[in-house]
């Protein structure tokens, strides 16, 4: 009897022995199987981070990296029912100012729109007036947070950071990339109640589209699309030639157009803009109305 209760007693602990082993080999495996998952998981994470990063680098690659850009454009601003269609200049130095010379009968200068690191300055010639001021006296420059930099990557079809002046490697980190229709990517980046968007072509690492938005649920919403096209050859760097923008406000819808006639990189001008005493300042409203009565 004694015998017989202690082979009982073995076989059960023999039994039990062999549960608690199977379900610690079965415990491993599936610990083991996670663990392949996870790293998989982020393996797969990190080679996205760095064909992210890789894709992001082609599209800063493009930016220019000459000082000045000059041309001779065809600029036009709609507003409303009301239309302006005129040529001019543009100037522009890296870092430095960004010109627009506007020209009535194609050799009298009737305006002139300068923007520097420190103002915006709006020139009516034909009347003598004029509007000089810090970004953040115009509505949309601060609402929106565009400064000179953010204003000069527009401009030169560029990827820009607020608050950054130059865009480094190390920047490109806090971008999101993601796939969008037939060939391009989005490239993006939030700000608090602002947007950014970039609408690049993935073969071509190129920004087609710059979209600015800034969410106000109580004043309305400001949006800035910047399209770009007609691409040529500067110093071995591609440049838009013909740039479509439209600016949205809350109650009005302003578009303009600026076609390139060639590409220059003219260093002979002057940097700054002087007016004489006969010039007097202007609301803003007053001289963006007669710029349209050109």
């Amino acid at each position: 009897m004694k015998l017989l209760r202690f082979w009982k007693m073995t076989v059960w602990v023999a039994a039990a022995a062999l549960v608690v082993s199977c379900g610690s080999s079965r415990n491993l495996q599936k610990t083991q199987e996670e663990a392949a998952a996870a790293a998989a998981v982020a393996a797969a994470q990190l080679a996205d981070s760095l064909q992210k990063e890789a894709y992001l680098q082609k599209v800063n690659d493009n930016a220019q990296h000459v000082r000045f850009i000059t041309s001779k454009v065809k600029f036009s601003v709609e507003v409303g029912n009301r239309q302006m269609t005129l040529t001019g200049n543009l100037k522009m130095k890296r870092d430095d100012v960004i010109r627009l010379q506007l020209m009535a009968f194609g050799f009298v200068e009737a305006g002139r729109l300068e923007f520097t690191q420190d103002y915006v300055l709006i020139v009516d010639r034909i009347n003598k007036q004029y509007l000089k001021v810090p970004y953040a006296q115009l509505e949309f420059f601060r609402t929106s947070g565009v400064d000179f930099y953010m204003l000069q990557a527009l401009f030169w079809n560029e990827l820009f950071q607020p608050g950054k002046s130059h865009l480094a490697d190390k920047h490109l980190k806090k971008f999101s990339a993601a796939a969008g229709v037939d060939n391009d990517i989005i490239v993006s980046m939030e700000n608090d109640k602002l947007s950014y968007r970039w609408l690049t072509d993935q073969t071509l690492a190129r920004i087609k589209m710059t979209n600015v938005r800034y969410a106000d649920h109580l004043r309305g919403n400001y949006q800035l699309n910047w399209d770009y096209s007609d691409f040529k050859m500067n110093n071995r760097k591609m440049f838009p030639m013909q740039h479509k923008v439209t600016f949205n406000t809350p109650d009005k819808e302003v578009k303009l157009e600026m076609m390139l006639n060639y590409m220059g990189n003219d260093e002979d001008w002057e940097t700054r803009t002087t007016l004489s005493g006969k010039y007097r300042q202007m609301p803003v409203d007053d001289i963006l109305r007669r710029f349209m009565s050109l």
